[in-house]
C-alpha cells in the first residue's frame, strides 16, 4: 500500500499520545513502515521551538507569536519529515495537526480563523490527513487527566477553565468541518486503554482494507 498520513486529534487529556504510539507498534507489525510524530514538534528543529510553546507560563507570549510559532513547527515537521517519509511510501502517524491551531488559538485565544488557516496553508502546503481520529473524552475527565500528568509541559493546562471550554466548543466545530470534507472517524475516548486501542484499530481497518 501507499503510504497513509492518520491524524489523531482532540482535547489535552484524551490519550492521544498513547494510542498513536500503540497503533505505530500494531501497524509496525503488520509489516508497514511507520513514523511517528507529534505537534508541535516532531523533528530536531520543531522540538526546539516546541519547547518555547509548552514550558512557561501563560500569558509569557503574545497570542499571535504563539500561533506563528506553532506553524514554523508546523512547517519544520511537514517538509522534514511527513512529505518525505509519504513519498517514500511509510505511513505518518501524527499525535495533533493544524486542527489544534484552529481548537487552541482560534477558537480558545479568539484569533481571527482566516488568518489562522492562511497560515496553516503555508505550512502545510495543504498536505491533508487520509485520515483523521477524533478522540472524544468528557470536559472533566479530559482536563483532569491533563493537569496531573507529570512533566514540565503545563503551559496550556494551566490556563483558565473557561479558556478550555472554548477549545472543546471549537474542537466541535472544526473536527465537524474536517469530517465533512475527508476520511474521518470519532473515537470513544473512555474505558481502559485496551478498549480505545480496539476503537482505533476498527476506524483503521474500516478506512484502508487489509491493512490490519
Amino acid at each position: 500500500m501507499d503510504g497513509k498520513f492518520i491524524v489523531i486529534e482532540g482535547p489535552d487529556g484524551t490519550g492521544k499520545t498513547t494510542q498513536a504510539k500503540r497503533l505505530t507498534t500494531v501497524l509496525q507489525s503488520a509489516g508497514f513502515d511507520v513514523v511517528h510524530v507529534r505537534e508541535p514538534g516532531g523533528c530536531p528543529s520543531a522540538e526546539r521551538i516546541r519547547a518555547l510553546l509548552v514550558e512557561g507560563e501563560p500569558g509569557d507570549l503574545l497570542n499571535w507569536t504563539e500561533a506563528l510559532l506553532m506553524n514554523a513547527a508546523r512547517h519544520e515537521l511537514v517538509e522534514r519529515v511527513i512529505k518525505p517519509a509519504l513519498a517514500a511510501g511509510k505511513w505518518v502517524i501524527s499525535d495533533r495537526y493544524y486542527h489544534s491551531t484552529l481548537a487552541y488559538q482560534g477558537g480558545g485565544l479568539g484569533l481571527d480563523e482566516q488568518k489562522l488557516k492562511s497560515l496553516i496553508d503555508m505550512a502545510t502546503g495543504g498536505l491533508e490527513p487520509d485520515l483523521l481520529l477524533a478522540f472524544a473524552l468528557s470536559p472533566e475527565a479530559a482536563l483532569t487527566r491533563a493537569r496531573e500528568r507529570d512533566d514540565e509541559e503545563k503551559r496550556f493546562e494551566a490556563r483558565e477553565d473557561a479558556y478550555h471550554a472554548r477549545v472543546r466548543e471549537a474542537y466541535g466545530k472544526v473536527l465537524a468541518e474536517a469530517g465533512a470534507r475527508g476520511p474521518f472517524a470519532e473515537i470513544d475516548a473512555s474505558g481502559s486503554i485496551q478498549d480505545v486501542q480496539a476503537r482505533v484499530g476498527k476506524a483503521v481497518a474500516q478506512a484502508f482494507p487489509g491493512a490490519l
